[in-house]
């Protein structure tokens, strides 16, 4: 289960690092692929809940890393309109 790293391009230019305690973004996103806000904010749910439960699984415990990360991603796109995208730029471990 490696750490893995995703960097995102918000709508306004910025590029953010983002952290994963599984792989499992790398099956929900695409490098170099652009989400409208709703889709993004989707999969990224998806994404830290899959990988805090392989934590559970593996650990005994969640992964409040991987929530911390969502509540992260949700409070950035709550200000964000639905029809403006979110870029995947790279995933890494």
């Amino acid at each position: 289960m490696p750490e893995t790293y995703w960097t995102v391009r918000w709508p306004d230019g910025e590029e953010e690092r983002l952290y994963s305690p599984s792989s499992v973004v790398a099956e929900l996103f695409e490098p170099g692929r652009a989400y409208p806000v709703p889709d993004f904010l989707q999969r990224a749910r998806v994404a830290m809940e899959r990988a805090s439960d392989r934590v559970q699984r593996k650990y005994g415990f969640a992964c409040t890393s991987a929530m911390a990360q969502l509540d992260a991603v949700e409070r950035r796109v709550e200000t964000l309109p639905p029809e403006a995208s979110v870029t995947c730029l790279k995933i890494s471990q």
